[in-house]
């Protein structure tokens, strides 16, 4: 797949959200060789803040964090970027976890340990789908402004 934005200046930017520091690097860099501009933060009120401040196409999260969990994490993230499609990463035993994220608007979910290529595929869907409800949005916006 094309990385590519629709103005081709960017690549598919992905915010991993994870508390376990080995999982993560070695995530970034399984994505970074996929040719995905890749960011992290090791907790919710950190994705929060970079999602504040900057935009990502898809979010990676993890549902069982200390302090913020996923499913707040997620309702902000919607709050802030409505948008950011999210994939929850969960365990085995948080599977009512995945099903309430999917409630509340995440794209889909993926049991941990997450194999690269299986992620990256759903990374990939979840880009294709925000860039198809980013294009709606906009002709929405042009029909509004002709009519």
């Amino acid at each position: 797949m094309n990385n590519q934005h629709a103005e081709g200046s960017a690549r598919l930017k992905t915010l991993l959200v994870d508390d376990e520091e080995e999982f993560l690097n070695t995530m970034v860099k399984r994505l970074r060789k996929r040719n995905l501009e890749v960011a992290t933060a090791a907790e919710g009120r950190e994705a929060i803040e970079k999602l504040s401040c900057e935009c990502f196409d898809v979010v990676v999260l993890d549902m069982a964090m200390p302090g913020m969990n996923g499913i707040d994490t997620l309702r902000e993230i919607k709050k802030i970027r409505p948008s950011t499609e999210v994939i929850i990463l969960t365990g085995h035993a948080e599977g009512e976890a995945a099903v309430q994220g999917m409630e509340l608007g995440a794209f889909d979910y993926l049991l941990k340990p997450a194999d690269i290529d299986e992620l990256l595929y759903k990374i990939q869907d979840a880009f294709i789908r925000k860039q198809c409800r980013d294009e709606e949005e906009e002709c929405r916006k042009r029909f509004t402004i002709q009519s």
